[in-house]
């Protein structure tokens, strides 16, 4: 299973090269004083609230490989239309807007099929998620005949943005499509926010892509984001 991961996200590599309570309580001064609860911070916090195995049954979670990212980070990412920004984010599992923290899983069925792509980012506060929401929504219709983007010696062009409806409620959704050697393959984006964190999805068949010999359409799992969605509103 780990290869299969691993192919989905070095083939998507490949295209592109080409084409984050405390309390205590008063006690009289003889008394020791009570220790302070410890503090969750952003970073626990999404780890607890990451999807796991057990989570989704016949899938395989697991950590992408850092080498074979499109960039380490959003500084590395310019696009020819700025407005388009959020959406090379959100399909590179870059976190958007400026949360406290991030987490990437991948999650796939086997060899062959899509791979999910779930980015949980939190935020200082539920406004900071909502405006990386409105943002993402706001560049998809201007996106709408494609863009490209770099990152290094990576370059992604993207045909076309549609807008679409999500799995779930109140979601910003989007697909979109690449050529690859001829072949057009199509890849679906869906972004969720819970409060003062965002999970982003992105699915794609990176070995259809690979084979070069049919086009894809890799569909969004209902069944991840609402596992995920689930997990992240506890």
């Amino acid at each position: 299973m780990k290869r299969a991961t691993l192919a989905a996200v070095s083939v998507l590599a490949l295209a592109s090269a080409l084409t984050a309570c405390s309390g205590s309580e008063k006690t009289p001064a003889s008394s020791p004083s009570t220790p302070k609860a410890k503090q969750v911070t952003p970073a626990q916090r999404l780890a607890k609230a990451m999807v796991n195995k057990a989570d989704l049954p016949g899938y395989n979670v697991s950590k992408p490989e850092a080498e074979y990212a499109f960039a380490k980070s959003r500084d590395e990412v310019t696009v020819d239309k700025p407005g388009c920004a959020p959406l090379a984010y959100a399909m590179n599992q870059l976190p958007l807007g400026e949360p406290q923290t991030d987490l990437t899983r991948s999650a796939g069925t086997g060899y062959g099929k899509e791979t999910t792509y779930i980015t949980l980012a939190s935020y200082e506060s539920t406004a900071g998620a909502e405006s990386a929401l409105a943002g993402l929504a706001k560049a998809v219709p201007k996106c709408g005949d494609g863009f490209t983007a770099k990152a290094g010696k990576n370059t992604t062009a993207w045909d076309s943005v549609t807008p679409e409806k999500g799995t779930a409620t109140g979601a910003v959704a989007f697909r979109s499509t690449m050529t690859f050697q001829g072949v057009t393959h199509t890849l679906h984006t869906e972004a969720v926010r819970n409060g003062d964190a965002l999970a982003v999805y992105f699915s794609a068949n990176g070995f259809a892509i690979a084979d070069s010999t049919r086009p894809s359409d890799a569909k969004m799992p209902a069944s991840v984001v609402k596992a995920q969605n689930a997990k992240l509103a506890k």
